[in-house]
């Protein structure tokens, strides 16, 4: 690619001042696209981060630009003078939006001096129908970019985009630290899970955001119960909605076979991966890496059968779809993981077809061929 690559700029919202699913995409792609552009010449703006943030991304190459501020609209002023003035000056060859709520800003600054954009697109954001500028600057757009099918199709249809126009590039998993291991003897004693059979799900538990089908499997573990008598799942995640929970399982008569870990910090996730014979969550994503983490770690996974879990599950081939809100069908689809008698259960060859696909090495291929 030579000594130097073209000039690229990239918008986002924020990307290291706070956690979640888009923060880890972005991260994700901005190592892709470093490991393609050793050289790179670019400008990354920053509107809700500040100079204090932590950043593991710092290059000579590579300009940061922050703009938090107490002011929200005074933020956003500064960064549109501060991004002008970087287009005016660089010309860049194109323009990266990594947020929908930047999109019109972006089309409103690159239109005008011929300068094309990518929006980057995540989930929920973009599948319902966006305001009239948002939408504009969706639809003018020279490449739009999502991480599935299912969300490419949401997107498309919600606000009147071919779906020919949107490239997927997919989420991906640290293959180096979600790895296969023994089951850690001090979260096997701390929950009480010695000779138990481990069903596990990473979930928000919020009243009003139930889609995650926690309560859809508390409903399959009397089922479970009959053929696996020492039975127990493991719920990992915080919210409103736990009391509700709670009481489902106590009513359902599995009160004991349900174990609410509440809040897990991220670096003690694997080894709680690990002690799960597998990874359960008949959801409605738009994508869903908690499967590939499971899955890198060697865990058989079940998921919902019309979400963007098709991707990563490869439609299947690597693990149970099952209709999201349906307690039987995940019961059956249990009963057959913890069987242990199906190829999807052969933990090395679960890996081995994850990575291969959701690497990050396969991203930056990914990534390569789209740029070109």
């Amino acid at each position: 690619m030579g000594s130097r690559s073209p000039n690229h700029v990239f918008t986002f919202l924020t990307v290291f001042s706070s956690e979640g699913g888009i923060q880890s995409y972005v991260k994700d792609v901005l190592r892709a696209y470093l490991s393609l552009y050793n050289y790179a010449d670019a400008d990354i703006f920053l509107l809700r981060d500040g100079v204090d943030c932590p950043n593991s991304f710092v290059s000579d190459s590579v300009g940061f630009h922050y703009f938090k501020s107490s002011s929200a609209w005074l933020g956003r002023l500064k960064m549109a003078w501060s991004l002008l003035t970087i287009l005016i000056q660089n010309r860049p060859k194109q323009v990266f939006c990594g947020h929908i709520k930047l999109a019109s800003l972006t089309r409103f600054l690159c239109q005008p001096l011929g300068i094309p954009y990518i929006v980057l697109t995540y989930g929920k954001e973009v599948w319902s129908p966006l305001p009239t500028l948002e939408r504009l600057a969706l639809q003018q757009a020279s490449d739009i970019w999502t991480i599935s099918r299912y969300s490419r199709d949401k997107l498309c249809k919600a606000n009147g985009i071919e779906a020919k126009r949107v490239k997927i590039l997919p989420c991906v998993v640290d293959g180096d630290r979600f790895t296969p291991a023994p089951k850690p003897i001090d979260l096997t004693l701390k929950y009480n899970l010695k000779d138990a059979k481990v069903l596990m799900t990473v979930a928000r538990l919020w009243s009003g955001d139930i889609y995650k089908g926690v309560d859809v499997t508390i409903r399959a573990l009397p089922k479970i119960k009959k053929v696996y008598p020492d039975i127990k799942y493991l719920v990992i995640g915080r919210g409103d909605d736990a009391p509700r929970l709670a009481k489902l399982a106590e009513d359902l008569g599995v009160k004991e076979q349900v174990i609410f870990a509440g809040f897990v910090p991220d670096e003690a996730l694997v080894d709680h991966y690990r002690v799960a014979d597998a990874y359960i969550m008949p959801s409605q994503e738009g994508f869903g890496i908690v499967y590939l983490e499971a899955m890198a770690c060697g865990i058989p996974v079940l998921a919902g059968d019309a979400d963007g879990s098709a991707d990563p599950l490869q439609d299947g081939r690597l693990g149970w779809r099952v209709p999201h809100r349906d307690p039987e069908a995940v019961a059956i689809a249990c009963l057959e993981i913890l069987a242990g008698n199906d190829p999807r259960c052969n933990g090395q060859w679960l890996r081995e077809q994850t990575l291969m696909s959701f690497s990050q090495q396969a991203l930056a291929e990914k990534l390569k061929t789209i740029l070109s």
